[in-house]
């Protein structure tokens, strides 16, 4: 019927054309006879021609259209059915219905029709959840297939890219990587050697950067007595992280041995073709490792993404205060270059962090600028509140602490915003301060994390230090003299080192013994701060129910866990771990437990054969070696002990 209705229309012009000729012929007969008679044989010779043309033109084009729809009907048959393109149709129970022979032969079947998606590889279940984002590379074997899913249909198409992704693999596995290593502490040490043994320490280091870089397959070059430039690949740089970078416990160990203790540090830049931003990358990472006190590796890519290995030993003491004088003196120029200095630590302050905050607003008084401490009064608790109950009876002082929202109106393009005790812009009391000032200075003995405050002025980092406190006091000895530090401020810049150091037992060095000194020639009173660090009996109490709840591991691992529900203060938390590591037995304690703020807090401690740092950095928080923390957003107390036990089970594999 369609054959019939095309052939009609092909024909209608020129059936027009010949009842046209009719008319005209009748026309001219009527006219004259002889000139009808010359005008019509012609004509009708003319369209008997035409219509035979017309006839064996529509035969050969019918003969064609058969032939090509035949030939097209054959080449989808054999797309189907022998084209190296899987097709699978399936029902809405995800059984099979159809597959063509090249889809049973990637599952090494007869036939797939009857058996489940999901039984053939659990990467369906991802692929047909992702219906409208990139699905994920389905793996058979050693084949590597692209999905593309037709939800409408029920229709999947898997095209082989084992070679592409060969290719790709092989491309990256090429790619250039830049490290910069940097031998810690060496000018220090090899100050006080002769000329003989400091030779044979170089010698030393060189021949075990050397030997592991042959071994490894990395070019290494001596740039500088204590520092070196290796350039690899990221084929290689993956065998390293599988081994941990063997070559930070070869220098340790084998440098303690020689009575030297040398460290390595190590900044890698990977991830681009350009060798300029390799560099960037590089140099980037490796002022991070320092900033976390050495002995590791930082890997850093173009995307920001931060991997660390090492950290196996606590940040060695500086023997001189030759930074702390060059400190000083800059922060002494950058306030007098101010209006006034604002003043701000993290979030539920502890005395440490009120300890350092008061330091910086005298630095700045002693430099005839307005110094002002940001607090917000809501998030005190404990120690802190009773040490504020003693600044509110000191008139002078207590002016000069305001919140946020009063700090906000004050602060202008030349104020100057110090943050004490934290280097992460969310864990400041007020992030918007951050954002709005022009000037920023950053004071933390924190281990440098990934999170980190941006476009900073000045940044005054020693994860060796036992406290901010520390930092700030020595700080102030090299101020302006004409106004002296005051009993009740000397009281509390000492609190803060007590409380941080565990009252001098814990990450104490010589320094901070001067430091303390120095406050005590100012009237620091050591039973002011007893005072102040006295606890309740309800506090006690509280306590011990937690401590009553731990878990003690085979490996001297204790957790002890709040109750749901209940709102502990960071300061029990963090109590209730240091008592833990107390016990006989314990190597790390962890202690969960809700806050106030809703979510759940976890306080870390160890003696150093755990790296509770790495361990909380992994939750998104941070902290020390032996001494860290995180809080994040969960629901139960249950939920945070498996994501921390999974997180303490991960570090405890890659240590081994």
């Amino acid at each position: 019927m369609k054959s019939f209705f095309r052939r009609r229309a092909i024909r209608y012009p020129l059936i027009i054309i010949s009842l046209l000729g009719l008319i005209a012929a009748v026309l001219i007969f009527l006219l004259n006879f002889w000139a009808g008679l010359l005008f019509t044989i012609p004509f009708i010779l003319a369209i008997g021609f035409a219509w035979k043309l017309e006839e064996q033109t529509y035969i050969e084009t019918e003969k064609h259209i058969e032939s090509l729809s035949y030939r097209m009907k054959k080449v989808g048959e054999e797309a189907l059915l022998e084209l190296p393109i899987a097709i699978i149709l399936f029902n809405e129970k995800y059984l099979v219905e159809w597959a063509n022979p090249f889809a049973a032969a990637i599952f090494k079947k007869e036939t797939l029709i009857g058996d489940e998606l999901f039984h053939l590889s659990e990467t369906f279940h991802s692929i047909l959840k992702n219906e409208e984002q990139d699905t994920p590379p389905l793996k058979v074997g050693d084949s590597t297939f692209k999905v593309v899913y037709r939800p409408e249909e029920k229709l999947l198409y898997l095209f082989d890219i084992t070679d592409k992704v060969s290719m790709e693999s092989l491309y990256y596995k090429d790619r250039t990587v830049l490290g910069i290593m940097l031998i810690d502490n060496y000018d220090e040490l090899s100050q006080t050697m002769d000329d003989s043994t400091r030779s044979h320490l170089n010698s030393l280091v060189t021949s075990l950067v050397n030997d592991w870089a042959t071994e490894n397959g990395i070019f290494v070059k001596r740039i500088a007595s204590d520092r070196f430039m290796a350039v690899f690949n990221e084929g290689i740089l993956s065998k390293l992280e599988t081994a941990k970078f063997t070559i930070l416990d070869d220098i340790r160990e084998k440098t303690a041995k020689q009575n030297a203790g040398l460290t390595l540090s190590i900044g890698v830049g990977t991830g681009s073709a350009s060798l300029t931003e390799l560099g960037e990358l590089a140099q980037s990472s490796l002022d991070l490792v320092l900033g976390r006190g050495g002995d590791q590796v930082a890997i850093k890519r173009t995307d920001g993404k931060l991997k660390f290995y090492g950290g196996k030993t606590n940040p060695v003491e500086k023997r001189t205060r030759v930074r702390a004088r060059v400190i000083s003196h800059a922060l002494r120029d950058l306030i007098q270059g101010s209006d006034k200095v604002l003043v701000m630590g993290h979030k539920m302050p502890d005395m440490d962090a009120i300890g350092a905050s008061i330091g910086v607003q005298k630095m700045a008084r002693m430099n005839n600028v307005k110094g002002y401490v940001v607090l917000n009064f809501e998030e005190l608790d404990g120690s802190v509140t009773r040490l504020m109950d003693e600044i509110k009876e000191n008139d002078e002082l207590f002016e000069q602490f305001i919140d946020p929202e009063t700090a906000l109106s004050m602060l202008t393009e030349k104020s100057l915003l110090v943050i004490v005790d934290t280097h992460k812009p969310s864990m400041v009391i007020d992030d918007r301060l951050i954002g709005k000032a022009e000037k920023v200075v950053v004071i933390d003995h924190h281990r440098r994390g990934e999170e980190f405050i941006n476009n900073t002025m000045l940044v005054y980092m020693e994860p060796y230090a036992s406290s901010t406190a520390e930092l700030v006091t020595e700080l102030l000895e090299y101020q302006p003299k004409h106004e002296k530090l005051t009993k009740l401020e000397a009281t509390t810049l000492l609190a803060g080192i007590v409380v941080d150091t565990k009252s001098f037992t814990l990450r104490t060095g010589s320094r901070t013994f001067e430091a303390a000194s120095y406050l005590r020639t100012y009237g620091a009173d050591t039973v002011l701060v007893q005072r102040l660090l006295k606890e309740d009996i309800d506090t006690y109490i509280e306590r011990s129910k937690i401590i009553e709840t731990v878990e003690l591991s085979p490996s001297g691992i204790a957790i002890a866990k709040g109750q749901d529900g209940v709102a502990y203060g960071s300061v029990l938390i963090a109590q209730t771990a240091d008592i833990l590591l107390t016990m006989k037995g314990v190597v790390a304690s962890f202690v969960i437990a809700p806050r106030a703020d809703g979510k759940i807090g976890i306080s870390a401690r160890s003696l150093g054969e755990l790296n509770v740092q790495l361990v909380m950095e992994e939750l998104g928080g941070g902290g020390h070696l032996t001494n860290a923390a995180c809080q994040f957003d969960v629901e139960t107390v249950k939920e945070a002990e498996d994501i921390l036990k999974a997180a303490i089970e991960d570090k405890l594999e890659r240590g081994k």
